[in-house]
């Protein structure tokens, strides 16, 4: 497998990063590359010159997270090093903590090859949600893997009170890693942005509202740790997540949509997300559903129709417990009835999104996921396939519409993996990158 040249200028880490990859001169670096994110996507090409040492390192990490544990030699097939560039580079992060060896694989004509993994507990990073309903706090570890979950609950989020909770589960997040906590890569946070918008279709002030639009989310955070913070759209952390850890890790080019309080999405070209000028692109909640103008006036958007808000609606209207969407009930009676009338709703919204979408991008997949069950997400990706069927694709190809893998958790992991790629990744701003001025997001 080929990979392409990346500009392999690094940029520096802040004090305190877990195992930085060495300089050229084979010793530890004093400061690790900074910035955003790299994926299962990425696909850097090694250098053999000299001073290209912390770089190489990064791609042999990179290597490894896409393909999985593999021996030196494979390495340096992949990623065009020389074997004894590969030897060294391998050593350093075995030293560093980074990498491990797994059990020599024998049967084969030769020395048996001995497969190079990453440590878990190499590095680590701290994922936080803050979204309309709750927040939650993840601690993943070098692999992706959840190590530590919380969360909290509301109706909406209030500044006043919010980040008195956040620094209390941080603090405790912090606390799971014992002596680990010297690997921490930083902290990453998925939040919509426009928290404060849509507060008249859930009933919350404008003063309580219009709060978030005076606080740096970065910033408020940033006064609690001395980690590096990272701040991304909710929706594309959790787009992220996919792309990295599920099923984007082989797709080209897909729209993402995650199901929630709203609908949201995502967008990965090229195997990349793409965030858009202003980091909204794949905002598919705020598609209309028809023309304007005319008796119907300013038309309704799609997160009407489709977002998890307008389930818990009709279940409350009903007299039902709304938290039925999320916890199994849905689709067992009584709230099962009106979960049909929502799925079918939802689907033709959504449906709607996804051919606009397809007509302008030329799109091969579509990734539904959600905070729901498995079992209701499969029901709506089969209500969305009826609903697409209605639609004309005389001149354009219908994209594949697929389960998303990782759930409830993706925009945290999302967020997590933000500084812990940013530490690790041979491209670190991939994720945040500005496609419109090249700024980060």
């Amino acid at each position: 497998m080929a990979y392409d040249t990346i500009d392999p200028s690094p940029s520096p880490a802040p004090a305190g990063s877990p195992a930085a990859p060495r300089g050229g001169d084979g010793r530890p670096a004093e400061a690790a590359s900074r910035p955003a994110e790299a994926a299962s996507q990425l696909r850097p090409r090694g250098s053999n010159h000299a001073g290209m040492r912390q770089y190489n390192e990064r791609v042999v990490l990179q290597a490894i997270r896409l393909h999985g544990d593999l021996p030196k030699a494979d390495l340096a097939r992949l990623t065009h090093l020389s074997t004894q560039t590969v030897s060294l580079i391998v050593n350093a992060l075995l030293e560093d903590g980074l990498l491990v060896k797994r059990q020599p694989l024998r049967g084969r004509i030769g020395q048996p090859s001995v497969p190079i993994a990453l440590n878990p507990d190499g590095a680590y990073a701290i994922g936080v949600k803050i979204g309309r309903r709750s927040m939650d706090v993840l601690v993943i570890d070098f692999t992706g893997s959840v190590r530590e979950r919380s969360s909290v609950a509301y109706d909406f989020p209030d500044p006043l009170t919010l980040f008195g909770d956040l620094r209390r589960l941080l603090e405790q997040s912090v606390a799971s890693l014992g002596t680990g906590a010297e690997r921490l890569a930083g902290i990453g946070i998925a939040t919509p942005l426009s928290l404060g918008s849509w507060q008249a279709l859930l009933g919350v002030g404008d003063d309580q509202a219009s709060r978030w639009n005076e606080i740096d989310l970065a910033q408020r955070v940033g006064e609690m740790t001395d980690l590096p913070v990272h701040v991304i759209k909710d929706t594309s952390a959790a787009c992220v997540a996919e792309l990295v850890s599920g099923r984007g890790r082989s797709m080209h080019s897909f729209l993402y949509l995650f199901v929630d309080t709203f609908v949201g999405g995502g967008l990965v070209i090229d195997s990349q997300l793409y965030n858009g000028a202003r980091g909204n692109a794949g905002a598919v909640g705020s598609m209309p559903l028809h023309a304007a103008g005319g008796p119907a006036g300013v038309p309704p958007q799609v997160l009407s129709a489709a977002s998890l808000f307008n389930l818990q609606q009709l279940y409350a209207a009903a007299g039902l417990d709304p938290q039925a969407a999320v916890d199994g009930r849905a689709l067992e009676p009584p709230w099962a009835s009106y979960t049909r009338v929502w799925l079918r709703n939802a689907a033709q919204a959504m449906a709607l999104a996804t051919v606009n979408a397809t007509c302008l991008l030329d799109l091969d997949d579509v990734v539904v996921d959600g905070v729901f069950g498995r079992e209701l997400l499969s029901r709506l990706i089969a209500h969305l396939e009826e609903a697409l069927d209605m639609h004309n694709w005389e001149g354009i190809s219908r994209p594949s519409v697929r389960a998303g893998t990782i759930g409830s958790d993706a925009r945290a992991m999302g967020g997590a993996l933000l500084p812990l790629y940013a530490a690790f990744a041979p491209d670190p701003e991939v994720f945040l990158k500005n496609r419109a001025s090249g700024d980060t997001a």
